[in-house]
């Protein structure tokens, strides 16, 4: 497809050029283009920059050069209007055709239209088709017609968007109802089977379930991006499906994927985007169990949960924050989605490990520190498995981001993970651990803690014990002479009946003196 035609067929809502485009320019691709690399062999590539908006004039002068060398169609990137005259300078001299892409569209959703227009869909498919004023129903009745069996077109919420109506075909109590309520009935099948759908690239064959007709099911989308799902009913009751039915399911796919594509982009239809789709998952209510798949995350690798934190944040630096981070992570993490949730910043990606997942917050810091703001830290929490764990990652993100905030280590790194916060969450659970249980308690430690005169001997068992009992490393510590250490110790043995003799009951003595000075921090360096 010419330059020309792709950019009138998204339209001025989506794409609009700076500067002029060539006629004879040909789009034979798309490809996300990392400003961090060289451009490479781009021939007919039309390139997608995310991470433009902080480049300066002069360097994306020298990327326009670099990929017009290479053969490139041309960069998608978004700017401001200010920005407008000096980058068509950049189109003139280059001969690169630049692309402004509206800030209302996110670049996984730009990706999935250049999909589809460039054909990704066999053009057979995608040929167009009189399919009168409702075409999902139309194409719901010419499947049924093949099927022999009730058809339905969902959305990812499971909302039925349009339905077969043709004589004769096979019907069960289930989809009527779901026809009658628009809504997909609950079932015990329905979240495994949809995951299940979402993921596959091929149609699926469902045999009868109870009194659930046979179902052939296959996914709706653009791209990457799912959209939603088509389910035919099978009146042949074929164990295993034929060329022509997959072909057919496909053919309804792809004509369906265009209309969803299109409410997606122009009407914003009810399909709830990604963000809704993390939020459900932050908080845990009402999960369907499939958003791992409809967020294109594989639940066997897993998910990772990166918290973002700037002290004192107000909303407008909540955005913008919000707004680094996703559009640095796209380029690297396409599957990644951002929200912002209780003051902070939470994005999710694909990630099997707390290392993988802390190896992209890295590079992450410098970029909010230049653009946001010093401060930030980052919580990383995972890998969640499933869209139950979620909820249960933020939590523990949210606790070491504020036990973080409550050490006074200045080691304490930026990026904060459960092993490199491990002793003062096991501090701080012990803390409520004594709170919450007075028979844990030593009275007798009580009784030195309570007042000026002996709390001096509770500040001495604490270092003694955390200098694994060596006087002389004790006194230099507390700076005060060797045997006033022995004296302190003499009395809390002899005046008050505190035991150190065990090592469990060394262990129950730091426990309640370290986790009783928590709320202040620990009273030395150890």
């Amino acid at each position: 497809m010419s330059l020309v035609e792709l950019v009138e067929q998204l339209g001025p809502r989506t794409l609009t050029a700076i500067g002029p485009l060539g006629d004879r320019v040909a789009v034979t691709g798309t490809e996300f283009l990392d400003v961090a690399d060289e451009v490479m062999d781009a021939s007919g590539t039309l390139l997608l920059a995310p991470s433009t908006a902080s480049l300066s004039t002069a360097r994306i002068g020298a990327l326009a050069a670099a990929a017009a060398e290479h053969g490139a169609a041309g960069i998608a990137l978004k700017c401001s209007a200010e920005r407008m005259p000096a980058l068509a300078a950049i189109a003139d001299s280059t001969g690169l055709a630049l692309l402004r892409v509206a800030d209302r569209i996110s670049w996984r959703l730009l990706d999935a239209q250049l999909t589809h227009l460039l054909g990704e869909a066999d053009t057979v498919l995608a040929a167009p088709q009189d399919r009168g004023a409702e075409p999902l129903f139309a194409i719901a009745n010419e499947l049924a017609e093949f099927f022999g069996g009730s058809v339905a077109i969902e959305d990812l919420s499971r909302n039925i968007l349009a339905y077969s109506s043709v004589p004769g075909q096979v019907i069960d109590a289930l989809r009527t109802h779901g026809i009658l309520a628009r809504q997909v009935p609950a079932s015990p099948y329905n979240d495994d089977q949809y995951r299940t759908v979402l993921r596959s690239d091929r149609p699926i064959s469902y045999p009868r379930l109870g009194d659930e007709e046979p179902r052939v099911a296959f996914a709706i989308r653009a791209g990457a991006l799912p959209l939603g799902s088509i389910w035919a009913i099978d009146a042949s009751g074929a164990a295993r499906l034929t060329e022509e039915q997959e072909r057919r399911m496909r053919h309804a796919s792809a004509l369906a994927g265009a209309h969803l594509l299109d409410d997606l982009r122009v009407h914003a239809t009810n399909q709830r985007p990604r963000e809704d789709r993390l939020r459900t998952l932050l908080t845990g209510i009402d999960l369907t169990g499939t958003e791992f798949a409809e967020l294109g995350i594989p639940e066997e690798r897993g998910a990772a949960l990166l918290a973002f934190d700037v002290p004192g944040a107000g909303p407008t630096t909540i955005a913008q924050l919000r707004s680094t981070v996703i559009r640095h992570l796209a380029l690297q993490r396409p599957d990644a989605v951002a929200v912002p949730h209780r003051g902070r910043v939470y994005t999710l990606f694909a990630a099997s490990s707390v290392d993988e997942a802390v190896g992209v917050a890295t590079p992450l810091l410098p970029l909010v520190d230049r653009l946001v703001g010093d401060g930030t830290r980052v919580a990383v929490a995972g890998p969640a498995h499933r869209s139950g764990d979620v909820a249960g990652a933020r939590e523990l993100a949210d606790r070491l981001l504020e036990a973080a905030d409550r050490s006074i280590d200045p080691s304490t790194s930026r990026i904060v993970t459960a092993s490199s916060l491990r002793p003062i969450l096991v501090v701080e659970r012990v803390a409520r651990l004594f709170a919450s249980a007075d028979e844990l308690r030593d009275p007798a430690v009580d009784v030195v803690q309570a007042s000026d005169q002996t709390r001096p001997i509770a500040e001495t068992l604490l270092v003694w014990l955390e200098c694994f009992g060596n006087i002389a490393q004790t006194a230099a510590r507390l700076g005060v002479h060797e045997n006033t250490v022995r004296h302190r110790l003499r009395r809390a043995s002899e005046a008050h009946g505190i035991r150190t003799e065990r090592a469990d009951q060394r262990l129950a003595l730091w426990l309640q003196l370290r986790a009783d000075l928590h709320g202040a921090g620990p009273a030395t360096d150890g």
